[in-house]
C-alpha cells in the first residue's frame, strides 16, 4: 500500500506527526486504502462468512457490515477530534519540537490505523460476491 509519509514514516506513525507531517484528510486515508492490497485485520474472519451457506451467510454479511460502520464512523469522529488537538497543539508550542512523541501525536497515530483498517475491512466485504438465493430465481 502507497503510504502517506513523511521524513521516512507513515501516517500510522506518532513521529510522523512529531516531524511536523501534515494531517491527512480522509479522502487521502480512502484513496491509500483503495489502491493497495492491504484487505483489513478482519480478512480471514470475511473470508470465513463468504463460505457459509446463503441464509448464514447473508445475515452474517449484513452484521459485520453494520458493526464495521458503527465503528468506522465512531473512528472518523474521533480521528476529527484529535486533528483538531493535534493542531492546538503545534499553535500552541509553536517553533519548540520535542523530541519525544506526545499523547496527542500517539492519539492520531492510532486513529489513522483504525480507519486505514475499517476501510480495508470494508473493501474487502464489498469485494465478497453476492450469492443470488435460489429461490429468487423464479
Amino acid at each position: 500500500m502507497a503510504a502517506l509519509k513523511h521524513r521516512g514514516y507513515s501516517a500510522g506513525h506518532p513521529w510522523y506527526y512529531l516531524l511536523g507531517g501534515e494531517i491527512p484528510p480522509l479522502r487521502a486515508i480512502f484513496a491509500q486504502v483503495s489502491t493497495g492490497a492491504y484487505r483489513g485485520y478482519l480478512a480471514s474472519e470475511i473470508d470465513a462468512i463468504a463460505g457459509k451457506a446463503k441464509p448464514q451467510r447473508s445475515a452474517a454479511l449484513a452484521a459485520c457490515r453494520a458493526k464495521l460502520t458503527v465503528d468506522l464512523k465512531a473512528d472518523i469522529a474521533r480521528y476529527r477530534q484529535c486533528a483538531c488537538s493535534l493542531r492546538r497543539y503545534r499553535e500552541e508550542t509553536g517553533a519548540e519540537k520535542p523530541v519525544v512523541a506526545q499523547d496527542v501525536h500517539t492519539a492520531i497515530s492510532l486513529k489513522f490505523n483504525h480507519i486505514v483498517n475499517g476501510f480495508a475491512n470494508l473493501r474487502t466485504l464489498d469485494a465478497v460476491p453476492q450469492q443470488a438465493d435460489m429461490f429468487d430465481l423464479f
